[in-house]
Order: C-alpha cells, then structure tokens, then sequence
C-alpha cells in the first residue's frame, strides 16, 4: 500500500465512545482497522457505546439502576423513573430476553413475550394509544416489523428512567450533546468531568479498565464523529491516561474535522496527546510511527499537539491516499450479533436507520457537487471529489461478506454519483452478489427510470436526499442544483422501481416566508400523495462556519451575533435575519404533518389544517403540481 510504514508489533486499540446508533459499528473504526491491519499493525476494536448499552440494559445493569433511582429520587420521581421503580421486577425479569431478541438471537418466544402483553408498558407506549386515536395500526401497517417497534418502545422507557434517574445528560444515541455543541469554551466540560460520576460513568470506567487489562495497547484512537460523543471520548481517555501512563491517545473523526479545526486549547491534551483532522488513514500511520519510535513529531499530518505548554499544528508533506487505494473495512475481533435492533417508528423507511444490521462502505470520498450554501464545503471530506470504481466497491463488498456474515450494506456517502452508482449496480448483478443496499443521493436527473430500475435489480432498497424547503426560489438560493420537477420525477422513478425514498427537508432557511413554508408542506404532501415519498424529517435550519452562507453571510442577507472568541469548538454561528417568525411553532406544525404522512394519514387534508393557532396563506401550487412536475 503506497505511503504506508509497516510498524512491526505494534497494538493499537480503536475505540467508539459513547453513544451512537448500536445496531450496526460506526463506520470510522472499521475503516481504520482495515488500512492499519494491512500496514502490519495489530488492532482491537472496542464499542464501547455498544458494551455501555449492554451493560446498563441487563438484569444486572437494571437492579443497580433500581437502587440508585430508589437512593436518589425517594420525594420526587418523575413519570419514567417512577414507572420503572414501580414495575422493576418485571423489566429486570425481561430485559434479557428483549435484548436478545433485539440482537437477533430469538424470536419466537421473545415476540410471544412482546406481544402478549408482558412487558411493562411506561410513558412510551402512550404513542400506541395517539396512534390508535389517529386510525393508524402499526400491527397492521409492518406486522413484521410491530415486535420490534413494541421492544424499542420498552427500551426507550428504560433509557428516559436512566435519564431521569441516575444521569441527566444520557440518551440512547448521544451522552452530553448540549455540552460539547459549538462550545467554545473547554471549561463546562472540564467542569462536568470533575463532578461525582454518575452511574453511567462509573460502568464506562469499567468498561475501559476492562478493555485496557486485555490488550494493554500502545497507541488508543478514539473517533468522535458527534457532538454527543465527546465528553465520553474525555471520560474514556482520562480512565486510560491514569491506568496506562505510557499509553499515547489520539482522537479524529467529524466532530474534531468540523468543530475544532482552530482548536488552541492547551488542556485539551491533559486528555489526548493527538488530535487529528480529516481522513485518518495517513495521520495515525504517522503516529504509530511515532510512538514506534521510527518516526519524528516533524513528520506527523494534519496534527494538533501539545508543545511547551502551547498547542502546535503539525502538517508534513503528504498526499492524499486515493479512495480506490483503501483496504476494505475490516471486522476482526466484533462480535456483530452483540449489535442492537431499534424501530423507534413503524415505518419501513425510517426503520432502515436502526432497525436492520448494517455494514458500511463508502463509494466515493466528498461529494462530487459541493455547492450548497448551507454545506461545509471547505471542508475536505466534502470538497475533494474522488470516487473509487466499481471493481473495487464489490471487491470490498466480497471482503465484508466473506469477514462477516453481513449481505446489507449501507454506502455512506454524502452524495452517491449516479455515474458510478449505474456501474456498481451492474458490477453487482455481473458478479451474482445477492446483496440489499441503500445510499444518499442528490435528487439528481441523472437518475433516470431506467437507472433507477438497475439499482433496484442490483439489492438497492432504499435512498436518501435533500429536497430542504421544497420550494423553488429557495431551492436556488441554496445553490442546491436542483429543481422540484427533477426532484419529483426522480422520487417517482424510484417508487415505481421499488425503491423506498426519504427526504431531508429544511425550514428556517433565511429569506423563508411563511408562504413558502405551505408551499413547501403542499409540495411534500402532494409526493406522499402520489406514492413518491415514503418518510421525511424537518430538520431547523443551522449557520455553519465552515459553509459559504457562514464565510460570506452578508451574501444571503444574514446578520451575524457577537460571540466570544472561540478557543475550543466553533460550529454554529448565532444570526439574525428578516421575517423568520416563530420557528419553534412551525417546525412542530411541519413535523405533525409529515409524521401522519409517514403513517397514511391525512394527506388529503388542506395543509393549513396542520398550522392550529397560527393563521397562514393558502397553497399558492396547483393540487397537480407534483404530477404534472413528474410527468414532465
């Protein structure tokens, strides 16, 4: 492999801390273990959101749960952490075997469990009962998929009595988001890692202990890839740094590559003694050089780390490893039916995210558009374009079936070129590979019927992409590159294929009114109406420094706040603009509606209907609109 250094016996351990998605490994890992492994370097991976997980939601994990809700909220239990004091026999009793069968390992006389009632129903299920007052029957809508959605409910139940009980800043798919989002100052997290450990943290503690007493490695690299990891990344390398002296610690990932690019926080690397930036192939070979003692800190890439008491950026001359050059990720030593199933909904689209095992593979390094307004196109991992070819994807594809087990495979990409989506598609079906796959994609014309039923023959069930406002004069003030008639005849070829479709929808957008807000809203009913869209989410529109709108906002009629000079992270930029009115009622109003939408329901309503309380302009589009945009 061109570039790389073969660091002889060297252990490395991989970390994913605190909390992600645990059906499936996070991406980052595994695709560092396989470039290692094939440098000669010896890697362990450890999940250490997933062994949290598992640990706090056992028999176990739940009686130490009991006697600390019941220690520390005898006056004033709240509704979940009540519910589970009250009722704790009965989940200490079941938890086993839901997980269990949440992992995949039983099923029939879990879903008997599940679906005769015996599971404790807390303040969770109360969705069946607004589901049940809406006309929609879950049981009836995904019977395959209803145990599931019943077994996630229960944990969800858990996780809120954990929060309300015996640590505030948990949640099942972050840990102390709101600390680490664009704080620009290190000193509330310092401060949080300083108070009494919660009961969480003193299981992670042991986690690492455990972790660290097995594989005693040299070199510890953690991933943080959310905001809502970071604090557990701090926690896990403060628990390494006092059991291992020697061990070095280096940290990357998309929280790192986008929040603390001009990071000069000095005790940051109380904690770390490397933080990385963008792909980690090259800068943690260098490192393991390093601490191999073959290597020297002037030959470290893209590297922050602490010298004379100040923070030195160190990048020596490298080039860029190819995307077609990387090693298949590599699963050596996971454990993959440890991996949790969650359905949080009953829709099958939604359900993709967490409700199925997912390998992921990457297609294409960046996004060969890169021009949205509101994206980080300065960034690396969007802004440089370089897709591998067909050949190599089913050769990585081979490699992880034949490692794993797995046959579905999630292509992370930030968009997936249609070019080279035709080609793998065909290599897939050339090769025989009995594969399901699902990507993001831009809503591109490109992807034609005949594409689009290609990709549907080839194992592709499902795609993701940014209609945002789904609005026209906001499509082009985002830069976005597509219009609502290509938008729509692409959903549409891709129903009629059987591909499922989701959509990424913005509100919020600078220069939005409230008119284009219902427009918007009419738009996206109108392809639920019609078959063409099967999920969506209304995410609030946020100012990020690294996009154009955030280096030029002036340009889009945006009013930057004063802040403090950031010497930690910076991320999202306080602004003011014209005309937003109020954004926190309307997103409610725009997730309702497309929340019934999902389930069947309502789409024949006036979209007015789901604005209570707020008056707001009839549809300016016609009821055909969408159908006359995907006949075009």
């Amino acid at each position: 492999m061109a570039g790389v250094t073969i660091v002889d016996a060297m252990r490395v351990m991989l970390i994913t801390p605190p909390m992600v998605q645990f059906n499936a490994p996070y991406a980052a890992v595994p695709m560092l273990a396989g470039h290692l492994r094939a440098a000669g370097v010896e890697v362990s991976q450890v999940d250490m959101s997933l062994q949290l997980a598992l640990r706090l939601f056992s028999r176990g994990g739940l009686e130490a749960l009991r006697l600390e809700v019941e220690k520390k909220l005898i006056r004033s239990r709240k509704g979940a952490s009540r519910h589970f004091v009250d009722n704790a026999d009965r989940y200490i009793e079941t938890v086993d075997e839901v997980i269990s069968f949440m992992q995949g390992r039983t099923r029939s006389r879990a879903v008997r469990l599940i679906r005769d009632g015996r599971l404790p129903r807390g303040p969770r299920f109360r969705v069946l009962d607004g589901m049940k007052r809406a006309g929609i029957d879950p049981a009836k809508e995904d019977p395959d998929g209803y145990p599931l959605f019943l077994a996630s409910l229960y944990l969800d139940d858990l996780a809120d009595a954990v929060r309300e009980g015996a640590d505030r800043r948990f949640e099942l798919s972050r840990y102390a988001e709101r600390l680490a989002l664009s704080a620009r100052d290190f000193s509330g997290l310092q401060a949080a890692l300083g108070g009494r450990p919660t009961l969480v943290e003193r299981m992670l503690d042991e986690i690492v202990e455990s972790a660290l007493g097995r594989d005693e490695p040299e070199l510890i690299g953690i991933t943080i890839p959310f905001p809502g990891n970071l604090l557990g990344a701090l926690r896990i390398a403060r628990c390494a740094k006092r059991l291992r002296p020697d061990t070095r610690i280096a940290v990357g990932g998309g929280y790192v590559n986008t929040e603390l690019r001009g990071m000069a926080e000095a005790r940051v690397f109380d904690f770390f003694d490397f933080v990385s930036y963008d792909d980690g192939e090259e800068p943690i070979t260098r490192i393991c050089d390093l601490v191999a003692g073959k290597g020297s800190l002037e030959s470290l890439v893209r590297t922050r780390i602490r010298k004379g008491g100040s923070v030195s950026f160190i990048d020596a001359v490298s080039r860029p490893l190819r995307h077609r050059d990387r090693a298949a990720p590599s699963y050596g030593g996971v454990r993959l039916g440890d991996y949790i199933r969650v359905a949080e909904t009953a829709n099958p689209m939604a359900r993709l995210w967490s409700g199925e095992k997912w390998a992921k593979l990457q297609l294409a390094h960046g996004c060969y558009w890169r021009k949205c307004a509101f994206c980080d196109t300065r960034l690396d991992y969007i802004s440089r374009f370089d897709p591998a070819d067909a050949s190599t994807v089913v050769r990585w594809i081979d490699d992880v079936r034949h490692a794993t087990g797995l046959t579905r495979f999630h292509f992370v990409d930030e968009a997936a070129p249609p070019a080279l989506l035709r080609t793998v598609a065909k290599g897939l079906l050339d090769a025989r590979r009995e594969i399901a796959w699902w990507t993001n994609i831009r809503f591109d014309t490109a992807f034609t019927p005949e594409l689009c039923r290609l990709m549907a023959r080839s194992g592709c069930v499902a795609v993701t992409g940014g209609l945002e406002c789904a609005e026209a004069s906001m499509l082009q003030k985002m830069h976005k590159g597509i219009t609502l008639p290509g938008a729509a005849r692409v959903c549409a070829a891709m129903s009629e294929a059987g591909v499922m479709v989701h959509a990424y929808l913005i509100y919020g957008f600078p220069g939005q009114d409230l008119r284009q807000v219902v427009d918007g809203l009419e738009y996206v009913r109108q392809l639920f109406e019609q078959g063409y869209l099967h999920s969506a989410y209304w995410h609030r529109f946020a100012l990020t420094v690294h996009s154009p709108m955030g280096m030029a906002p002036e340009a889009f009629g945006v009013r930057l706040l004063p802040q403090a000079d950031a010497v930690f992270a910076e991320n999202e930029l306080p602004f003011t603009t014209r005309g937003r009115g109020d954004l926190d009622a309307i997103g409610i109003c725009l997730r309702k509606a497309v929340y019934n939408y999902m389930h069947g329901l309502g789409i024949s309503e006036d979209v007015r209907t789901w604005f209570s309380g707020m008056r707001v302009p009839r549809p300016s589009l016609r009821a055909d609109a969408v159908c006359r945009d995907a006949c075009a």
